[in-house]
């Protein structure tokens, strides 16, 4: 408990919120890394994800490299890409945290557009829509829940890991850390891991929020439909049983 007490005592201290090492500008450059590296992991894994999803091939294949991906240690591989490019800015870990964000969202694309129902889109095709055309306006908006899903699952790593990515001189909130190991300021060690905490939270907050508002309202007024039609029938049931009964 006092070593809680100590970590919000050093959060709230005014003298570590001031300068390029205090809590505003590592936190900036922890959101900043982590954004950059969820463009970069998105701008490869969606479109080979949404291929997959729409077309139904390759779907083994990307199952079996996503496992791949996933059972890299990424410490190991912050290091190993520092060592054979002598480069010790963010672009190893960098590098890193982009391939370990891949899996995550690469299977919220391909899983979101499988599992949109077969019916709405034939219907799209029978209307005469092009294959694009079904894609943006039938199977993406119905999938984006996954998707946002699957971005949201990456997010939540990214944000984590890029603190282990502090084991090389950058910036980030994983500099409390480190920097507090060196000279055994555990209340600084604790204190930047309760913002990271904080900050994967907030973060997963917004993207829980962003999937139940990408939800299309035809979805939901169907959900709605069906949840009363289905209180009606069961009611309609109870009913007979009961004057039997009676």
């Amino acid at each position: 408990m006092t070593d809680i007490v100590a970590a919000f005592g050093w959060i709230f201290d005014p003298a570590n919120w001031a300068g390029a090492s205090g809590i505003p500008a590592r936190l900036g450059e922890h959101i900043l890394y982590s954004l950059l590296t969820l463009l970069l992991a998105a701008a490869i894994a969606l479109p080979i994800g949404f291929a997959i999803g729409h077309t139904g091939r390759f779907r083994g294949l990307a199952v079996g490299v996503s496992g791949a991906l996933r059972a890299l240690p990424t410490l190991g591989l912050v290091i190993y890409l520092a060592l054979i490019t002598t480069n010790l800015t963010i672009v190893p870990p960098l590098i890193a945290l982009t391939i370990l964000a891949i899996p995550p969202i690469l299977a919220g694309a391909y899983s979101g557009l499988e599992s949109v129902d077969r019916a709405p889109i034939d219907a799209a095709r029978a209307i005469g829509m092009t294959g694009w055309q079904v894609f943006t306006k039938v199977e993406l908006p119905l999938a984006l829940p996954l998707v946002i899903g699957g971005i949201r699952s990456g997010a939540l790593q990214v944000i984590a890991t890029w603190t282990v990515a502090a084991i090389l001189p950058v910036g980030g909130l994983g500099r409390f850390l480190f920097d507090g190991i060196a000279v055994q300021n555990y209340p600084e060690m604790l204190g930047g891991s309760i913002i990271v905490v904080a900050l994967a939270l907030v973060s997963d907050g917004l993207f829980a929020l962003t999937q139940r508002l990408v939800v299309p309202r035809g979805v939901l007024a169907g959900r709605v439909r069906d949840s009363a039609e289905g209180d009606t029938r069961h009611t309609a049931r109870v009913a007979p049983e009961s004057a039997s009964a009676a």
